[in-house]
């Protein structure tokens, strides 16, 4: 099962289905039995695009890494200049488009990992059937999406070393008759092991869904580290991204089941400030139901030093997504 769930890599850039391939696919009934079947035959949502690159130089330690969602990636240039800021040497997106009239047709973790002298990884969360929700409508030029893809990627100054996609699931939160959205896809983690200066680590960026409720959360996780842990064998591991979590729920209740089964699994939990939320109000999520702390990093076999959130207000004030950026520093590898 885990297995049929890891999509590997293809050095060309992905192709997404002809306009009138997805004319059809958005006129299926909502059915799992539909949406399995279209999943099947989606080449684009079957691989995880990484080009090839001549960087090979080793990551040095200590060693900057963050995550951050996103929410579209609206401005490439300012969410660059961001990670640059920070010193990130590792960044783990999602909520990236690629080839959406939204955010203008752009490849952005592409884009973002170009600015910064990277390569990158980049897999298909959603094949996307519309334009976006109406509120995003007012920034797209175009009336058609080049390609349609909505997803997680992975950036780095050095070979990406066997990179693949992680499929959470089979399930199409997203293709059911109670959805607005039209989609086809899963949430996905894009996982590789990268070289540092210590010896290989194995990096992980991660979306968990938001349509379930915690335990349907663990029990991604736990299928999570499960493959993690076939594919990394012993390496140490950093897992970051937005969880879709909190150590307190959204319905007030204490902190949700997977960190507790991570702990299990010999993970330690970094998300910056424990009273200081990871959401905000921003140009699309612009009426939210308050503000949550759900951005986080997963670490096994690492020494961190220390951990800090990061605004997603750029400098002129332009709020670059709903979600600020986790930053972790890390010291050495055990």
């Amino acid at each position: 099962m885990l297995l049929d769930l890891v999509k590997p890599a293809q050095a060309t850039p992905l192709a997404g289905p002809s306009h009138e391939e997805r004319d059809r696919l958005a006129a299926l009934g909502r059915s799992e039995t539909n949406h399995a079947e279209a999943m099947a035959r989606l080449a684009c949502l079957q691989r995880v695009e990484v080009p090839a690159t001549t960087l090979t130089r080793p990551l040095a330690l200590p060693l900057t890494v963050a995550t951050w969602n996103l929410e579209r990636c609206y401005n490439v240039e300012k969410s660059a200049e961001a990670l640059q800021r920070e010193g990130a040497q590792l960044v783990l997106l999602s909520e990236v488009d690629n080839g959406m009239a939204r955010t203008k047709q752009r490849h952005t973790s592409r884009d973002i990992a170009q600015q910064l002298g990277m390569t990158h990884a980049f897999g298909v969360e959603f094949l996307e059937l519309e334009l976006g929700a109406e509120v995003e409508l007012e920034f797209c030029d175009d009336g058609f999406n080049l390609h349609g893809f909505h997803g997680n990627a992975l950036l780095a100054p050095t070979a990406l070393q066997s990179p693949v996609m992680i499929r959470l699931e089979a399930h199409g939160h997203w293709f059911t008759p109670e959805t607005p959205a039209k989609r086809i896809g899963t949430r996905c983690a894009i996982a590789s092991a990268v070289m540092t200066a210590a010896g290989p680590l194995y990096a992980v960026s991660v979306h968990l869904e938001n349509r379930s409720d915690a335990e349907y959360r663990e029990t991604q996780v736990r299928g999570l580290i499960d493959a993690i842990d076939q594919l990394a064998g012993d390496m140490p591991v950093i897992i970051g991204g937005d969880l879709n979590a909190g150590l307190i729920r959204k319905d007030g209740a204490g902190e949700e089941t997977l960190f507790a089964h991570a702990r299990g699994r010999g993970f330690e939990l970094h998300g910056g400030p424990l009273d200081q939320t990871t959401t905000r109000p921003s140009r699309v999520s612009r009426k939210p139901h308050g503000t949550w702390k759900i951005d986080w990093f997963l670490t096994r076999g690492v020494e961190v030093a220390e951990s800090r959130i990061v605004s997603s207000v750029a400098p002129d004030g332009e709020v670059l997504s709903d979600h600020d950026m986790v930053v972790l520093e890390v010291e050495g590898l055990r």
